[in-house]
């Protein structure tokens, strides 16, 4: 595939071309989840579903550490490309291999060895506590998976190639849904056949794209020189990766607060929420993919000291994301009941009905989350992981004050407008920061380039 350099050439058009294959790579990724849940709540039952549910946002809370830490680790990379400096690059890459093997072992060894004791403290139903535990076990000890696809993803994206981790995610997609069937209905598996094929599909992907950037990108042509760590080489790959990856477990927590609500209410709200969130995790996938375009975008061009580049790219970004948000969010709001049906059947009308609350509340806010998710990603491709972690905490206190403090009084309404409040908390903040910090920045390469 083409790598692509985002430091020239039409902004709308790049941040499209570069964008489009995240999103449809994103939306296949959610047909891993999906695919379990849809085949899950169709041949198991639905506390099967709220088994598997309820277990989002605890697998979230480590796979989502891995996601940021591995983006974190990425930047560095995109920012290096962006100014030319290929030994840069490769040094990047190597670094960020060892440390993402680092966190892979202590991910494991230590989500493994809480995940019943998470479990019981976020009172997990008692009739769904053993499939969530089965599910939830497996999952936790195939991460080092999910850190190989997403850290050679996010250095494929960083170089400019959105589209690799694509093509091996389409294919490992179709693998995870065949792999559902078989584990469950042919094998007799309960729901951690549904685990097993979601790990093999990520290793194969993984390993796919692996195989094919050392084939095709010169800069994984590393040196032995390149594997040398440096205090220096490796202060810089923390400080961008560990904020990203600590904000992204940090945004887990919130959830955990609301699921912990929400398991007060019985195993039928689970349900509810879990069905609308796999909803509602599609829907949001232009928001995220944007946002990692305009992660890419920023940093090259920081590399390449073209602030004003960067200015004009977050404001085309951010209608672009947010014309795409308003969009989907009607489309969810008139067809909320429909495709909840989909996934627990249409005689499970009080799941559907409150499942529906969720997703009209929701959807019509996407436009918030669309404009905090660009303004985060941008200033993290700036490097600026110290107030995106900031944002992140503002999103925690909001989501857990009103999931914890409101659900006693107002139910499952609480629990559905606890994310949209969490994003106002962080947007606000991010965005006064933004402003200043890109104003700061070209004001220096104005004083930069008059010299």
């Amino acid at each position: 595939m083409k790598q692509r350099s985002m430091t020239s050439g039409n902004i709308v058009q790049l941040l499209i071309l570069f964008t489009l294959p995240l999103l449809i790579g994103n939306i296949f990724q959610q047909f891993y989840s999906m695919a379990d849940t849809f085949i899950v709540g169709r041949t198991i039952g639905v506390d099967a579903l709220a088994a598997v549910g309820c277990t989002g946002s605890i697998t979230f809370l480590i796979i989502g550490f891995a996601q940021g830490f591995t983006s974190g680790l990425s930047i560095r990379v995109a920012q290096r490309y962006g100014a030319g400096d290929e030994e840069g690059v490769r040094r990047g890459i190597a670094c960020g291999a060892l440390l993402s093997l680092a966190a892979t072992v202590i991910l494991t060894v230590v989500s493994c060895a809480f995940t019943r004791t998470i479990l019981v403290a976020m009172n997990t139903p008692v009739e769904i506590l053993e499939q969530a535990y089965d599910y939830l076990i497996v999952i936790f000890a195939g991460t080092g998976t999910t850190m190989l696809f997403n850290y050679v993803s996010n250095i494929s994206r960083a170089l400019g190639d959105s589209r690799t981790p694509l093509v091996f995610l389409v294919v490992a997609c179709i693998i995870n849904i065949f792999l559902d069937y078989f584990l469950i209905l042919n094998v007799g598996m309960n729901v951690e056949g549904a685990a097993y094929a979601t790990i093999a599909a990520q290793l194969l992907s993984g390993v796919a794209c692996l195989v094919y950037m050392l084939r095709r990108f010169p800069q994984m042509h590393l040196h032995g020189s390149d594997w040398k760590l440096t205090w220096d080489s490796v202060s810089h790959a923390l400080a961008l990766s560990l904020p990203m990856g600590f904000q992204m477990s940090v945004i887990a927590l919130g959830q955990i607060a609301v699921q912990f609500a929400l398991n007060g209410l019985g195993s039928v709200y689970v349900a509810a929420f879990t069905a609308s969130q796999k909803i509602d995790n599609m829907a949001i996938q232009p928001a995220l993919s944007f946002g990692v375009g305009i992660s890419t975008f920023a940093a090259q061009n920081y590399g390449a000291g073209k602030i004003h580049r960067i200015k004009e790219g977050i404001l085309k970004c951010g209608l672009l994301s947010g014309g795409f948000s308003i969009a989907i969010g009607a489309v969810i709001v008139l067809f909320g009941k429909n495709l909840v049906a989909l996934f627990v059947g249409a005689g499970e009308t009080q799941v559907i009905d409150l499942a529906n609350t969720y997703l009209m509340i929701n959807g019509s806010l996407y436009a918030i989350l669309a404009v905090m998710v660009m303004l985060r990603s941008a200033l993290q491709g700036l490097g600026q992981g110290g107030i995106t972690t900031f944002g992140g905490v503002m999103e925690l206190t909001m989501r857990t004050a009103v999931a914890l403090a409101f659900t006693g009084s107002f139910g499952f309404v609480a629990v559905c407008v606890a994310s949209p409040l969490a994003w106002v908390g962080a947007l606000i903040p991010l965005a006064i920061y933004a402003v200043r910090y890109l104003h700061q920045l070209s004001q220096e390469e104005q004083a930069a380039a008059a010299q």
